[in-house]
């Protein structure tokens, strides 16, 4: 008989898994599925404690629909990458597993454990992988001269041109499986890595996630390119920790969407058709980072802005952390990262703009703050948007363009509402008044128990502007 194993990582799912279809096509075969933790491995590329206890979570239930149609889920711990796969080789020996099927990951070191794993396996197991992941794999959307796009826009024209005539149709979950499993399930080791508490606004499980990206796509997208900017309207879809570990697949996205916005694609100006293009942002730094390993190293992509001379400053990047910085819309934003594990995606450009800009601290600093905090954190797309506001990377911010974070509050938090509910020191500072709360402050003669701005915007627009200018001009020219 054969033996099938599937190795699941970032695919916590039954329906839309690529790895696990092919693996139960054969009725004969003997289907196990495996996960292996690697909490050094985490650490080292900074998985939040909030990440790793909503992937224990997902993984409980996925372990209950694995057993519901006949398929044991192994739990395994290793240390790091090559700890699993001298483990995983020794694993496929004793089970004598003859293919090995799983879902390509991206990222460098990820890439490199796979091809060891191969190695260590050749002539004795046959491995499968899979483009699951993304909705077109990377090296099949590139420039007339075969490279990969530098700009977002042309790629975006070049990628809904090949996703128009591509299959990406959802394969349904696996039919039971003949040989039913007697055994009870084997409780999940909880992770010898800090695991922090959660709170209800993200059920684990696949069925969770598609009823949300089932109500979504039938009552809020049609209003999401009008809501999307504001965070005290719930206009986004939320689904972003559930694709971070794959508990929801890109292909389950886009074909629900157009199932209930038929006309997606006509109406560009649409919520639809709006939320698509966060989808291939989400594609574009997926691309990026496999054509540019440097990504995962913490590089930048423009050479020059290896010299930025960028600011030591604890007590400002501390400030930012806490989110005391005098600024009402960041400090709103990043209290709620600091709260929730999650931030509304136009406060992650204005809180980033501001540690980069306003502070000229190195965007790396912000980089790994945020991914030690995030639910859906996620390397590509938190560094792609890092890069974006520090206009270090790939269709980057032009670095002149220099978010002023009261105008940014007042344009996207009008009222106030958000700022109120996150920095509850300004409860009393009336309508728009809370943005410049200490101007208000001062003439009704109140004291206020909140911070003054720890830097004055328009000064540190023209340092970080003659920063970034001293940088460039080095070698004006000479590098990309």
């Amino acid at each position: 008989m054969t033996t099938h194993l599937v190795w699941l990582r970032n695919d916590l799912r039954l329906t839309d898994n690529l790895a696990l279809h092919a693996a139960c096509q054969d009725p004969t075969a003997n289907v196990i599925a495996l996960f292996i933790a690697t909490p050094a491995q985490w650490a080292r590329h900074d998985m939040s404690p909030r990440q790793a206890a909503f992937l224990l979570k997902n993984l409980h239930v996925l372990q209950r629909s694995l057993h519901d149609i006949g398929i044991e889920l192994h739990y395994h711990q290793c240390a790091d990458f090559t700890d699993s796969v001298r483990w995983l080789t020794e694993y496929c020996r004793q089970q004598r597993v003859t293919h090995l099927f799983y879902n390509y990951q991206y990222e460098l070191n990820e890439r490199q454990r796979d091809l060891s794993l191969e190695q260590e396996l050749a002539g004795q197991v046959i491995c499968q992988g899979f483009d699951d992941s993304v909705l077109l794999p990377p090296g099949s959307v590139m420039t007339g001269d075969g490279e990969m796009y530098k700009v977002f826009t042309p790629f975006r024209e070049a990628f809904i041109k090949r996703l128009l005539h591509s299959d990406i149709h959802c394969v349904p979950a696996p039919v039971p499986r003949t040989m039913a499993i007697t055994l009870p399930l084997r409780p999940l080791t909880p992770f010898s890595y800090p695991l922090q508490t959660i709170n209800d606004a993200y059920p684990a499980g696949e069925k969770s996630a598609l009823q949300r990206l089932r109500d979504f796509c039938h009552e809020q997208i049609q209003f999401y390119h009008q809501q999307r900017d504001f965070p005290a309207q719930a206009a986004t879809s939320k689904l972003s920790p559930y694709l971070a570990l794959g508990v929801l697949s890109p292909r389950q996205c886009i074909n629900r969407m157009r199932i209930e916005q038929p006309d997606w694609l006509q109406q560009r100006e649409g919520g639809a058709f709006v939320w698509f293009n966060e989808l291939i942002w989400r594609e574009f730094y997926r691309h990026v980072l496999a054509f540019n390993p440097s990504v995962c190293k913490r590089q930048p992509y423009i050479d020059w802005t290896q010299r930025i001379a960028w600011r030591q400053d604890p007590h400002g990047l501390a400030a930012w952390q806490r989110g005391d910085t005098g600024y009402p819309i960041v400090d709103a934003g990043m209290r709620q990262l600091n709260q929730t594990g999650w931030m509304h995606n136009r406060l992650r450009m204005i809180c980033a703009s501001f540690l980069v800009k306003d502070l000229l601290i190195d965007w790396r600093e912000g980089e790994h703050y945020f991914m030690m905090q995030l639910l859906d954190g996620d390397l590509a797309a938190n560094n792609g948007g890092w890069q974006w506001a520090a206009s270090t990377g790939m269709d980057a911010a032009p670095y002149f363009r220099i978010f002023n974070p009261t105008v940014q509050g007042e344009r996207f938090d009008p009222e106030g509402t958000f700022i109120r509910h996150w920095v509850p020191e300004l409860a009393l500072v009336p309508g728009k008044s809370i943005h410049q709360p200490h101007r208000w402050a001062e003439s009704q003669r109140h004291q206020l128990n909140y911070p003054q701005p720890i830097v004055e915007h328009k000064q540190a627009r023209l340092r970080a502007l003659a920063a970034f200018k001293a940088a460039k001009d080095v070698n004006p020219g000479g590098d990309k």
